[in-house]
């Protein structure tokens, strides 16, 4: 009996010190992470904390460093490369990030896994940052023999250059173990930017999941740290919408301590902070101005539709658009060089890579806040997507005054116009027109259903919440529909252009065309299943209105086939 007591007290005792335990640590994380800390400072103030290690889990956060080695010509050196992060996007697709002050790669490229499997790399271009200082992405397929592994590696990058000489980049410090690939299937900031005079953006998936659904920005925090998990500045975020939140910049003291790198990421109250693979990038001294402000752009997010480009681009900047923002999410085709093509031809083109999975609102969001100050308007608009007014139709030429009119006569506080969408289909056509989708599709539906807007980039609300078709304004702003105006929406086109929408659809909250859910949904498409099978009659759906009026138009314009474009532009003032 008295064993049996002694065992009693001995379990008593061991609880009571765990509770207490417990206690110490969940104290300590809320003297870390609490909105308000000690001494009654006002919410949004600067909330600083001595210099520490984060004694939580952030070895994702941690990127590793990356060695470069060579089988070089004679004489040659073994070079070292900066810390480079790697993630697993959906179906099995490698992304890679290399720094951007990494040895460029002029040949090509192959990521090497564990094990000697091997895949050809592509270069995706550069990642949102001020002059050009934005890390190098790479993406390839993760090969069948490396998924077998319990764990992935991140993927060494293999450079061949034209000398015959190879790089390998992206070894593990020492030539050791690669650190693991982050996951996009988890909880992860995988993007920042420097807005608004010094607020950092930082985009994160795993904190609003639901649609509509946003967690309080009082219940986040943002977590400044260089080394892994060295933690200089947390401090409270401003807002919370969606996959971005607003915070404020680091101190300057902060930022002048030391040369190494600052990350940024985010940590919610009673959670671990999220894996990064953001990095704050301020602006550089005497880096180069904002271009000229112009009076109206567009931005689009692409992914394959260089092939429709030069008409939407040649179309828009001839009725009004001054400049075009292509969000490029990760293009396997010939964009580069139809861009190339076109600023050669005089028009005002840029692509943005942004390479993540269903992230188009944050895209937009990103777009809407980085442009503020290089375009007063702007038209969030797809590549299938053409801006018209039938009163255009009596005109024999177009004129950048037809869109600018419209934007210049609304009233001060008119901060969106909505304009409704008219979905054409595949109006007969087994292929895409030749001549064009503008001229080649000419039958609709008499309803419209959709809407895109144009907007004015002042009134964007704070939190930069949209879903696609339009953003929230700030106080005193408000929205408008404009009668005159509207969308040729080139939706539904001929079967061997629309299923190639299967693979994936770029919005964060819209379930893919092969996902049984929201059957309903005005997303979807009526009578189409979740499989890549045509249905019977596609080529004649969705006619319940000869439309000619678009057609008419752009073959007067530009000629049939837009044979006349594109042309070189001249007089693209910004007013």
């Amino acid at each position: 009996m008295q064993l049996h007591a002694r065992r009693r007290h001995a379990v008593a005792r061991c609880r009571a010190l765990i509770a207490a335990a417990a206690f110490a640590l969940a104290l300590a994380a809320l003297l870390c992470f609490s909105r308000v800390p000690p001494g009654g400072m006002p919410a949004r103030a600067l909330q600083l904390v001595p210099a520490r290690r984060l004694h939580v889990r952030l070895g994702a956060v941690k990127g590793y460093t990356t060695t470069a080695t060579a089988t070089p010509a004679a004489g040659a050196r073994a070079t070292k490369a900066q810390p480079d992060a790697a993630v697993l996007l959906p179906d099995w697709e490698a992304l890679v990030l290399l720094r951007p002050d990494a040895a460029h790669a002029n040949g090509n490229v192959t990521c090497r896994f564990r094990g000697g499997a091997t895949s050809p790399a592509r270069a995706l271009g550069r990642l949102p940052a001020p002059a050009r200082s934005g890390r190098r992405a790479y993406a390839c397929a993760v090969p069948e023999p490396a998924r077998r592994h319990k764990t992935l590696p991140a993927p060494q990058l293999v450079i061949a250059s034209s000398s015959t000489s190879k790089r390998t980049v992206g070894a593990a410090r020492g030539g050791g173990r690669s650190t693991e690939m982050l996951r996009w299937s988890g909880r992860l900031v995988y993007e920042s930017a420097v807005v608004d005079g010094g607020d950092v953006l930082v985009f994160a998936k795993g904190v609003n999941p639901r649609q509509g659904v946003n967690r309080p920005a009082s219940d986040i925090q943002c977590v400044y740290y260089r080394g892994g998990d060295h933690v200089v500045a947390t401090l409270p975020a401003a807002t919370s919408a969606q996959q971005v939140f607003r915070c404020p910049p680091p101190p300057t003291p902060v930022q002048q301590e030391s040369q190494e790198e600052l990350r940024v990421t985010l940590a919610v109250t009673g959670q671990e902070p999220l894996p990064s693979l953001a990095i704050y990038n301020p602006p550089r001294r005497g880096s180069s101005t904002a271009p000229e402000k112009k009076l109206i752009c567009a931005c689009t997010m692409v992914r394959d539709v260089a092939k429709f480009l030069p008409e939407w681009v040649v179309y828009h900047a001839a009725v009004g658009v001054d400049r075009f923002y292509l969000y490029d999410n990760g293009s396997e085709d010939d964009l580069a060089d139809q861009v190339r093509h076109l600023n050669a031809a005089g028009y005002d083109v840029s692509t943005v890579a942004w390479p993540w999975t269903k992230a188009q609102e944050a895209g937009f969001s990103h777009s809407a806040a980085a442009h503020r100050h290089s375009c007063q308007w702007m038209a969030f608009i797809d590549v299938d997507e053409f801006i018209f007014s039938p009163q255009w139709n009596q005109s024999n030429n177009p004129d950048k005054s037809m869109l600018r009119s419209v934007v210049s006569s609304v009233e001060p506080d008119i901060g969106q116009l909505s304009l409704g969408c008219a979905d054409f289909g595949p109006s007969g056509q087994t292929s895409n027109p030749e001549e064009g989708v503008t001229q080649g599709y000419t039958c609709r539906r008499r309803t419209q259903e959709r809407h895109k807007s144009l907007l004015q980039l002042d009134a964007v609300d704070d939190s930069l919440v949209n879903s696609i078709h339009h953003f929230a304004l700030r106080p005193g702003f408000r929205g408008e529909w404009n009668k005159q105006v509207r969308v040729n929406h080139y939706k539904y086109q001929a079967w061997e252009e629309f299923k190639v929408k299967f693979r994936r659809r770029v919005s964060t909250y819209v379930a893919d065309w092969t996902d049984p859910v929201n059957l309903k949904s005005k997303d979807r498409t009526p009578g189409l299943g979740f499989e890549v099978v045509e249905p019977v009659g596609w080529t004649h759906k969705f006619c319940e209105v000869n439309d000619t009026l678009l057609r008419d138009a752009t073959r007067r314009w530009f000629g049939a086939g837009f044979k006349n474009g594109p042309a070189r532009q001249t007089g693209t003032s910004s007013s």
